[in-house]
């Protein structure tokens, strides 16, 4: 019996090639996702990493994603390779012009840098978001379209803006701990298919019934 499509499939429905598993066309070590995250972009969902910019192995910061997020088209993630030393009296990165400039190139410590970005399960960004280096996303959280993402965002929280601010909560704290705690993300295939109904219900007191 089929519990769902195929997780290692670069189209998850061949018919619709807008949308892809992102895992299964990363190319880059420094890119982590997880199962069923798909980016939908009519101009080419497999090219996902051209969303991932600045993004330099000498620097060593990671995109990790977890599972099940649903990313629209035109997402940019702007990585740690974008700052510029700002504790000079220049920002200019004379170094990477060459022509003898190279001396000028800062160390590692002198650049603003903010860590890994991290998204989590089941986020929902819309179209054409920017969201900004070593960012916190958390999980169940939607980013509304044409956001710029500076400050992270709480579990569960609906953001939106520019710069992005925390509109409302999606639910209750009692329904929010129960969902981090069931993380319903991590069920296998076949657990998730059968609650297919109670996770897509509006009626919010079912799922407060799945225990562990």
């Amino acid at each position: 019996m089929q519990y769902g499509p195929d997780p290692n499939a670069i189209y998850p429905n061949e018919g619709i090639k807008s949308v892809c598993y992102i895992k299964n066309v990363v190319t880059r070590p420094n890119i982590i996702v997880g199962d069923y995250t798909y980016y939908d972009d009519k101009d080419g969902a497999e090219s996902f990493e051209e969303h991932v910019t600045h993004h330099y192995d000498f620097i060593g910061d990671k995109l990790i994603i977890g599972k099940f997020c649903a990313i629209a088209k035109g997402i940019e993630f702007i990585m740690n390779g974008a700052n510029h030393r700002m504790n000079s009296v220049t920002t200019y990165p004379f170094n990477i012009m060459g022509g003898g400039w190279e001396k000028a190139t800062p160390a590692l410590a002198d650049l603003p840098l903010k860590g890994d970005t991290v998204i989590g399960n089941d986020v929902w960004i819309g179209q054409n978001v920017t969201i900004m280096p070593g960012i916190h996303i958390g999980d169940g959280a939607i980013i509304g379209a044409n956001s710029v993402v500076t400050k992270d965002v709480p579990a569960y929280h609906i953001a939106g803006g520019n710069p992005c601010k925390i509109l409302k909560k999606r639910f209750d704290d009692e329904l929010i701990k129960h969902l981090l705690t069931i993380k319903w993300w991590d069920w296998p295939a076949e657990k998730i298919f059968e609650y297919l109904d109670v996770l897509c219900s509006g009626d919010l007191k079912k799922i407060m019934e799945i225990k562990l």
